[in-house]
């Protein structure tokens, strides 16, 4: 795979879109925008959509100077320390109205993972220190507030004051579980981006204990990821994810690459049970990000221990990819495959083009990934 297509994606299609959608009179970002192309201007606006934005163009700008993306990047900062942040009781809120204002107060863990994996990427970035004491903060509410004592692992959820909150769920289409894989995932991620900017013992602790929860109980026998479960770790159901096995896969290669640890079986085993979602067409069961994370994944398990195999699958995912899901004529990716000859926004189910969950870093980090191989 070139790395010229990949740069050419990412700076003509992806990052100029959401570059057009900086609220010049509110600050930040708009926080919807329809498959038509409408941008609903008055839209909340979540935590971790601010949290991807934030480190999108924090880490665009690392790799290509561009000081439009700095800019972005700044401009996402800003608002999520004036606005998201809760001043009173630590943490961010997960929702705002579009003028800043908190509409939803609880404290979802998973989006403070997805705000210390921004600030820390602008921290890398543009070297800008007085950004790391929040990053840190927010590390340390969650070993404190979401980390269980008993059982071990990460709970998903509480209300604003760290009290005990009884709908857990991410979303409406999750079962309402204290612990989920989704959320160690993404815990792992914002981690292993902290540590190259806090290279602490107490951090380092922190990953190794984490993967050691994937190990112990998030990894199935079969080698897939269960998805949801009780305090005690007992499955919730039997359902897997192959775009959060293959995204697992190589992100555990990085964190051990960053800490210095060997996880080289577990890596493999979950990229090879991943392939179950493999379908005829080139693509990866599911929407857009299961696309960009198959296409990182087998990459990485290509550079890192070989196999043509695994290189095919990348270059075959990145064909249909573009096929099915980048919306040349408008910029930015359909959240589900466009299987029509027509590029229409009357196809694709009608989802958004951004929103709430649809964001620009999935797309973006794979563009930089395959430049990082490729550099």
């Amino acid at each position: 795979m070139e790395s010229l297509e990949f740069k050419e994606v990412l700076t003509t299609n992806i990052l100029p879109y959401w570059l057009r959608l900086q609220d010049k009179e509110h600050g930040g970002f708009y926080g919807q925008v329809l498959a038509d192309e409408t941008v609903v201007q008055n839209a909340n606006r979540g935590a971790i959509l601010y949290g991807r934005i934030l480190w999108t163009f924090s880490a665009a700008y690392r790799a290509l100077g561009n000081k439009e993306y700095l800019e972005a990047a700044t401009n996402a900062k800003n608002y999520i320390l004036e606005h998201f942040i809760d001043r009173q009781y630590g943490g961010v809120y997960w929702e705002l109205d579009y003028l800043g204002n908190p509409v939803n107060d609880r404290k979802q863990f998973y989006a403070l993972g997805f705000v210390i994996y921004g600030l820390t990427e602008y921290v890398r970035a543009t070297g800008d220190v007085t950004v790391l004491p929040y990053a840190i903060d927010l590390y340390h509410c969650l070993e404190q507030h979401a980390w269980d004592p008993r059982q071990g692992g990460y709970i998903e959820a509480t209300q604003r004051d760290w009290s005990k909150i009884e709908d857990y769920r991410l979303s409406e289409k999750d079962l309402n579980a204290p612990k989920s894989q989704n959320t160690h995932l993404h815990i792992l991620e914002p981690y292993t981006n902290l540590y190259r900017v806090w290279p602490t013992e107490e951090l380092k602790h922190s990953i190794l204990r984490l993967i050691d929860v994937f190990k112990q109980h998030i990894i199935q026998p079969n080698g897939h990821l269960g998805l949801f479960f009780d305090m005690d770790w007992k499955p919730m159901n039997t359902a897997h994810s192959c775009g959060h096995d293959i995204e697992f896969s190589w992100l555990l290669d990085e964190a051990c690459e960053v800490i210095g640890v060997n996880e080289d079986e577990t890596v493999r085993r979950v990229a090879q049970a991943a392939k179950e979602g493999l379908q005829p067409n080139g693509l990866m069961e599911g929407t857009w990000w299961e696309q960009c994370e198959t296409i990182i994944g087998y990459t990485n398990i290509y550079h890192r221990f070989g196999g043509e195999e695994n290189l095919r699958i990348a270059e075959h995912c990145w064909e249909a990819t573009q096929q099915y899901f980048i919306d040349f004529d408008h910029g930015e990716w359909w959240e589900y495959p466009n299987l029509s000859a027509q590029r229409s926004a009357s196809v694709s189910g009608l989802a958004d083009k951004a929103g709430f969950w649809k964001c620009p870093y999935h797309n973006s980090r794979l563009c930089l990934q395959i430049l990082s191989y490729n550099s």
